[in-house]
């Protein structure tokens, strides 16, 4: 079929450089739009359970793709998906007022297992990048179902935190943000941890580069960051443009094969007295996905915070396994 319909669908034809978003709220249609514009994929399908919004918002996107670089964007399948470079999962449970993250987990868990599953049946064989709350629980589950090795199943992470971070800073700095480098790792959550120890700007130590940088309140900071996202679903009822653009950061590092180094929600073993844990750590990304995680230098202070906030996740992953329906 060469035509679209009215209602935003068109038939499956097969081609490259196809990316699959399931889940077509809020971050997925972001995500879609912001897709668009980078023109980083040829095709780009829409998924989702309600499938009368999912050909809307692809018909809405691609009224405005007129006038970018062309692409084809259309409300799809799990058959569309499995042709896909990369499937981003965005479905799942929405937080809502002061509600945290794992307090919707066994919500989400169900939503997108079913989906990953699907995914699977459907023939898939490229990279997940789960964007879906709590992330990395998230991407334990996409693990769990997938079938597919560790270094393919990527969650969003802290990527937006450590921007967050570095934004922050450069404000109190007077710098641009590109020249602070600056990293939170863990859960995307309350047991994130600031990296202070490792800040540079140009180079230089935090507390070398000005007076300012010495007399920060560490802590006021890394809280800042830390509560950032639920001030954002205070105010508006939901996120979607800084995580929906983390979502396009990680795909042109992919789609790319650029190898920069990211922070990321990836399995960790062997480290922090942890195993088969997903949490953010730095890693070299690139068209195979995770081709190396790194640890970086830190204080023991942070380290243990790192082994604690792993520990969260774990126990809150056993928790969830044991109280879902076999």
């Amino acid at each position: 079929m060469s035509g679209r319909p009215a209602d935003g669908t068109r038939d499956a034809e097969p081609g490259r450089d196809r990316i699959a978003i399931i889940g077509a709220g809020h971050v997925g249609a972001t995500t879609a739009y912001a897709l668009m514009l980078r023109a980083l994929f040829q095709e780009i399908v829409l998924i989702d359970n309600d499938v009368k919004r999912a050909a809307a918002e692809a018909q809405d996107i691609a009224d405005a793709n007129v006038l970018a670089r062309p692409a084809r964007i259309w409300a799809g399948d799990y058959a569309d998906a499995a042709a896909s470079t990369i499937a981003v999962i965005t479905a799942g449970a929405a937080t809502h007022g002061t509600e945290t993250r794992l307090s919707v987990a066994a919500r989400s868990a169900v939503i997108v297992g079913e989906c990953v599953t699907e995914l699977s049946a459907a023939g898939f064989n490229g990279i997940i990048l789960v964007a879906s709350n709590p992330v990395d629980l998230m991407a334990m589950i996409a693990f769990d179902c997938a079938g597919l090795p560790a270094s393919r199943i990527i969650g969003t992470g802290t990527l937006l935190d450590s921007s967050r971070l570095r934004t922050l800073l450069a404000g109190e700095l007077g710098v641009a943000p590109g020249s602070v480098d600056a990293l939170v790792l863990g859960e995307h959550g309350d047991s994130e941890v600031a990296l202070m120890s490792t800040i540079r700007v140009g180079g230089l130590l935090l507390a070398e580069f000005s007076d300012a940088g010495g007399e920060l309140d560490q802590r006021e900071l890394a809280q800042t960051v830390r509560d950032a996202g639920y001030a954002i679903v205070s105010g508006k009822g939901y996120t979607s443009y800084g995580v929906a653009t983390a979502i396009v950061r990680i795909c042109e590092a992919i789609v790319r094969d650029e190898r920069i180094i990211l922070p990321v929600s990836t399995r960790v073993d062997g480290v922090f007295g942890l195993s088969g844990v997903y949490m953010s750590m730095p890693c070299i990304l690139g068209a195979v996905g995770v081709e190396r995680t790194l640890i970086p230098s830190m204080s023991a202070e942070e380290a243990a915070a790192l082994g604690a906030s792993g520990a969260t996740l774990r126990a809150a992953y056993d928790n969830l396994r044991r109280d879902q329906p076999r």
